[in-house]
């Protein structure tokens, strides 16, 4: 076997540097495109391209938004700035802080207006606003879901106050709940699982049970996100006006709308060059949208942006894979 074996290898041409070279970086340019999923973004495009659907036509238009607001630093915040929730009843935004845990009161230009210690709160990852002055923080470790009042005055929120549901499913670390986002219409709320695997969860009946009508009801949605050209889970947003969902992933630097049916129809890379970023989001960890439809992101250590539909560089033309 070895003389049969050293005889193929003397078959086999003997390569030069430049060709050694060559093959080095080819191999590197399919493991960046098998990274960043590109092969599976450019054959989202070209399938939308030529079936453009009515769903995408109702939806968000993803690929349409430029940033208005790129890498603000949030003032007194200098790390660890997670999830973002708008409040249209105070015309605000609620973000949180990982480590001190904190709640954080912003306005429309990313500007800090208060500070709000989340006492015996530990590893918050994402918040929503519910409605009716409610703000549900989820707890990434004990894959807890907490129920606070939006707080009116300065002072600590403290967990025992809270009305909280743990679900505990499957193994409680480092990649568990990361995001979460809420249809008040239908009272569904869409939590979502980091990684290893990604997973999606739909409960309904949260809001009608903390009002005493008991009925929870936990549906599984990994067939939605088992196939998406991402490598993570790190938000979510559902668009009352359509009925869709965003999902934002950090590490793919991505988002991406599904639609009722849970079919991706939408793609925004937040790559620089894309969007009309100079640099790309380092580390996206949380996204709304506001009334009007313009987005919002937050991005460790303490970054602020905003898009909206044709911005600050409306006339710089994408690729075909960002769409």
């Amino acid at each position: 076997m070895y003389a049969a074996a050293k005889g193929l290898l003397g078959k086999l041409p003997v390569l030069g540097p430049w060709k050694w070279a060559l093959l080095l970086f080819g191999l590197l340019s399919f493991y960046q495109v098998r990274l960043l999923h590109l092969d599976e973004r450019v054959y989202f495009w070209l399938r939308t391209a030529w079936h453009s659907g009515a769903e995408a036509s109702r939806g968000l238009r993803l690929p349409e938004y430029r940033v208005l607001t790129e890498a603000l630093a949030v003032e007194t915040v200098d790390k660890n700035l997670s999830g973002l929730a708008y409040d249209e009843r105070r015309d605000r935004f609620w973000a949180v802080v990982n480590n001190p845990e904190e709640l954080i009161a912003l306005g429309k230009e990313g500007e800090f207006l208060g500070r709000y210690p989340l006492s015996g709160f530990s590893d918050v990852e994402d918040l929503t606003y519910l409605g009716d002055d409610l703000l549900l923080v989820i707890e990434e470790r004990s894959q807890a879901l907490l129920v606070v009042p939006v707080p009116e005055r300065p002072g600590p929120l403290f967990r025992s106050d809270a009305r909280s549901l743990t679900l505990s499913l499957g193994e409680v670390d480092n990649n568990g709940f990361e995001g979460v986002g809420y249809d008040r219409a239908g009272d569904r709320l869409f939590v979502a699982k980091e990684h290893s695997p990604i997973k999606l969860y739909e409960i309904r009946g949260l809001k009608a049970s903390l009002d005493g009508a008991f009925g929870l009801q936990v549906i599984d949605r990994e067939a939605w996100v088992k196939d998406l050209p991402a490598r993570d889970l790190s938000a979510v947003h559902f668009d009352a006006g359509s009925g869709h969902l965003v999902l934002l992933s950090d590490e793919s630097k991505l988002l991406m709308e599904l639609d009722r049916n849970g079919r991706l129809i939408g793609l925004r890379s937040l790559f620089g060059g894309f969007a009309g970023l100079d640099n790309g989001v380092p580390q996206a960890e949380g996204m709304t949208f506001d009334e009007r439809g313009n987005l919002y992101l937050v991005s460790e250590p303490n970054l602020f942006y905003a898009f909206g539909r044709g911005g600050r560089s409306a006339d710089q033309p994408d690729t075909g894979a960002d769409r």
